[in-house]
């Protein structure tokens, strides 16, 4: 059991302190497939998203409108935000991000979609029943 005192990980004081006492950054990679139950209504929220930003030029504006018109990906990509994620956690602050939003096949039974097949695998992760 680990109490707040103690280095993550069973790290000695040390090993922590080797690390360095500056900012550590940390890639989180988070990847979902969603399904689009009301095309419509993704449609509408974009484009009152697209309408309400006070800081979007004329121009983009009426190029993000044409864009969440013709492909419901580009009107999700236009409702999610990577900044909200993480906006309430503490000790971190965003420095970067990038995501895309893009039609894909999708089926649950087929082993490429498996999201736990590389914990599975893993031997380390493995207890033992004795």
């Amino acid at each position: 059991m680990s109490t707040e005192n103690e280095p993550p990980n069973g790290a000695t004081e040390t090993e922590t302190e080797a690390e360095g006492d500056g900012a550590r950054y940390v890639r989180l990679q988070v990847e979902l497939v969603l399904e689009l139950t009301d095309t419509g209504e993704l449609t509408a929220a974009a484009l009152d998203q697209i309408t309400g930003d006070e800081f979007m030029p004329d121009d983009e504006r009426a190029h993000a409108r044409d864009a969440v018109q013709r492909d419901e990906a580009e009107a999700l990509a236009y409702l999610v935000d990577p900044f909200d994620l993480v906006t309430g956690v503490p000790g971190v602050e965003l420095v970067q991000a990038s995501w895309n939003s893009a039609h894909t096949e999708y089926d649950p039974d087929d082993d490429e979609w498996d999201l736990w097949e590389d914990e599975a695998d893993d031997p380390d992760d493995e207890t033992e029943d004795e």
